[in-house]
């Protein structure tokens, strides 16, 4: 994915590392945007891998966190920033930061991602999960979503796994009949 290419560059040096670190956990995580910039570090419990969010969108929700993302936040929890409430702190470090969009211009510029919005990662996040195989049913838990026709929205299929379906399923087919 170009985007991960880029928050791994050279290029993206003149963005903060806190911008840098919020983008990669909303990619890794499909949270939304308030919850990954006022995410604490009592919320997440490393030995059991989670994430537990006090309040979202739908109500107190607990994430599981995957192996990526845990040595993200093990990387972050080394840095000097980490004395810190937050786990994207602002420049005074006593608050959250509270806003991602001019990195977020710049990030995306880098990555000729012009029309793609913060919250687009969560959408993303949802089509690769699908495109991994994953049911709607799975990814609407990971996603905290109580409505299915939610998740389905968020799940766009990319063309490359519908086609490698589509060839699976005639392939099926031709070997059937060919009984």
């Amino acid at each position: 994915m170009r985007l991960w290419g880029v928050l791994h560059s050279p290029d993206v040096q003149a963005v903060p590392t806190s911008a840098i670190a919020a983008i990669k956990l909303l990619m890794l995580t499909g949270r939304r945007l308030g919850e990954v910039l006022a995410l604490e570090w009592a919320w997440i419990n490393f030995n059991s891998k989670m994430l537990s969010l006090p309040d979202t969108k739908t109500g107190a929700f607990k994430v599981p966190l995957g192996d990526e993302t845990l040595a993200l936040l093990t990387e972050l929890k080394a840095s000097p920033a980490a004395d810190a409430v937050y786990v994207i702190p602002g420049r005074s470090g006593s608050k959250p930061l509270v806003n991602l969009q001019k990195p977020w211009r710049k990030i995306r510029d880098l990555a000729a991602l012009d029309e793609v919005r913060l919250h687009d990662l969560r959408h993303t996040y949802a089509s690769v999960a699908a495109s991994l195989g994953l049911s709607l049913p799975m990814i609407g838990k990971l996603l905290g979503h109580t409505q299915a026709a939610t998740t389905a929205r968020y799940a766009h299929l990319a063309d490359d796994p519908v086609k490698l379906a589509a060839n699976l399923v005639g392939g099926a087919f031709v070997k059937m009949t060919s009984q």
